[in-house]
């Protein structure tokens, strides 16, 4: 069913575009407009049926996959073709509201009756496409550009004193894969590592969709031992298929993998326990009803832990901070939202869809949640007002 809605979604916005398209090219190229766009479309349609039918994919087929996303792409550029041409329909329609109110379709009939509202939006569609594409020039600039290297001290109380001045880095949403490659891969470690910070956390999102795309990731971290180790929790895109092989290589490669699990670290003479709480995405993976794990366990995240030591929490989504709570976190670190990622409106975060922690520092009560915006993208290959963030955090006692 959810397949079907998208479907008739995708011929519906198509249909759209096609009669805006015939504004802007010449009536030659009409004929075959239909075919094309049904073309740009049909590998799109195919890869979204198999995964949602559960169906692996043989090899990869990376054509398909690589067609697929520039069908998805063009959807999106029709999606906001036809929001500009919509916006200056109602302008022509404001400014000439004294005019009757045209009701015929587009013909020939009104071409001549209104040739000046025909002109209007013609004109108001070309621009349509130019804004277009720098919107989406602009947004992959600033996705691929260096990320913002976000430094705050956070305050605690009930710090133990030998964590006086510990220096974190929290990478998240990496998303290795089809639009992260190694060369983005590397450069966001030579940032993090330039930090010296005596821990590397990693909150969740670590491939797109597939476990062999984590291979990259852990070539371009290789090397890369923060004093007080590495550390990392899986998120929703890492259970889009099997993720046996991506915990796995992540303890190879000397990354532990906290999974309802603590680890212990001793700094001066204090404690500090390092909770990580897994993914709900555990109980639902590939899409099917193919369970990996039980999902966010915080009492066996926190059993038998010393009274003394002070807990941080690693925690994919910001919607679960409750769960971090109840396991006694301090200080717990997420990711998911991306800040957004695509935010087009001033002053409005598209990431609310998901819930009211978007990006940034929370607190509840002397307990504190920080939402990274991730590294990465997923779907589009841009971020508007969401820049990629890279986060080292201070812990100080006060």
């Amino acid at each position: 069913m959810p397949f079907l809605i998208a479907l008739i979604l995708v011929l519906l916005v198509q249909w759209l575009h096609l009669r805006l398209l015939r504004l802007e090219l010449p009536e030659r190229a009409q004929r075959v407009l239909p075919w094309i766009l049904g073309l740009i479309h049909l590998p799109l349609v195919a890869f979204a049926g198999m995964r949602l039918a559960g169906l692996s994919l043989p090899g990869g087929l990376p054509l398909l996959r690589a067609l697929a996303r520039s069908g998805f792409y063009f959807q999106a550029f029709t999606v906001m073709h036809l929001v500009i041409a919509m916006l200056a329909e109602g302008a022509w329609r404001i400014f000439h509201r004294d005019l009757p109110p045209v009701t015929e379709s587009d013909t020939d009939e009104e071409t001549a009756t209104d040739p000046g509202r025909r002109a209007f939006l013609r004109t108001a569609a070309l621009v349509s496409t130019g804004g277009a594409a720098a919107f989406g020039l602009g947004g992959a600039r600033a996705a691929f550009g260096d990320p913002e290297i976000l430094r705050r001290t956070l305050a605690f109380p009930d710090l133990p004193p030998g964590l006086d001045g510990l220096r974190l880095a929290q990478l998240s949403d990496l998303h290795a894969g089809p639009l992260v490659g190694p060369a983005t891969l590397r450069r966001w470690r030579q940032l993090t590592e330039r930090e010296q910070p005596e821990l590397l956390l990693i909150t969740g999102d670590l491939v797109d969709s597939r476990p062999e795309e984590l291979q990259p990731l852990l070539e371009a971290f290789q090397g890369f031992l923060p004093p007080l180790g590495r550390f990392a929790v899986l998120g929703n895109h890492d259970y889009f298929d099997d993720p046996r092989p991506i915990w796995r290589d992540l303890e190879r490669e000397g990354i532990r993998c906290l999974e309802n699990r603590t680890a212990l670290i001793a700094r001066n003479g204090s404690t500090l326990a390092l909770m990580g709480l897994q993914d709900p995405m555990a109980r639902n993976g590939r899409f099917r009803r193919l369970v990996f794990g039980p999902g966010p366990r915080p009492a066996e995240a926190a059993r038998d832990l010393p009274a003394e030591a002070f807990r941080i929490c690693l925690n994919h989504r910001p919607s679960e901070w409750e769960q971090a709570l109840a396991a006694g976190a301090r200080l717990t670190l997420s990711g998911h939202t991306h800040g957004g990622q695509i935010n087009p409106i001033p002053g409005f975060n598209s990431a609310r869809i998901l819930g009211p922690r978007t990006h940034g520092l929370y607190r509840e009560g002397e307990a504190m949640l920080y939402v990274n915006r991730g590294l990465g993208v997923v779907g589009l290959p841009i971020r508007v007002a969401a820049a990629p963030e890279i986060a080292v955090l201070t812990l100080k006692l006060g």
